[in-house]
């Protein structure tokens, strides 16, 4: 699973993420092999303690981080939350959470990218693009195979921020009208 929603209104929207399976198994295997080490060793107790808090950080580097999307329509904002374990032990609780806040009305497209993720294949992530060029992801890793899941967020994203609305006709007509009132003005011959 990609993001999933964790409330929504007409003017609110907040997406989550958190480890999957496939990162609490590495981190539950990793952590296990340095129990085991510990355990079955006939080292001194330094040993044993160094395999487990060693196996233990490596453990907390390989798990995935926990992320939020909030996008807020009354206040105009969408924030991107992110919070990583690893980064949180290793600077001692002063680091690990990282905000980004950026306004609504400067979003004006938002995309599924794929990046090919080292010996697994193909990843896919929402992708926000502004109006100033800039791009941001929605999540910082990619979900490996399932596409369906990110085009599905994409699509509730695209739908909540109203930017698959089309131009209505009389929106047409109106451009036009200006257009042919345009013509009317003298031209100045240079």
């Amino acid at each position: 699973m990609y993001m999933l929603v964790e409330n929504r209104s007409s003017s609110h929207l907040h997406l989550k993420r958190s480890p999957g399976i496939r990162s609490w198994s590495l981190c539950v295997g990793i952590a296990s092999i340095g129990l085991a080490a510990a355990y079955y060793s006939a080292d001194s107790l330094a040993w044993k303690l160094f395999y487990m808090a060693g196996c233990f950080f490596v453990a907390a580097q390989n798990l995935e981080q926990w992320e939020e999307a909030v996008f807020d329509k009354n206040k105009g904002t969408i924030c991107l939350k992110t919070f990583n374990l690893y980064k949180k032990i290793l600077t001692l609780s002063k680091g690990g959470n990282e905000q980004v806040v950026a306004v609504l009305n400067e979003i004006r497209d938002v995309n599924v990218e794929e990046e090919t993720v080292r010996y697994f294949g193909k990843g896919y992530l929402v992708v926000l693009r502004f109006v100033t060029g800039f791009s941001h992801p929605l999540t910082q890793s990619a979900v490996l195979g399932c596409r369906s899941d990110v085009e599905a967020v994409a699509k509730l994203i695209t739908s909540f921020l109203e930017l698959d609305r089309v131009e209505t006709p009389q929106d047409f007509s109106q451009s036009s009208e200006t257009e042919a009132s345009d013509g009317d003005e003298p031209q100045a011959k240079y």
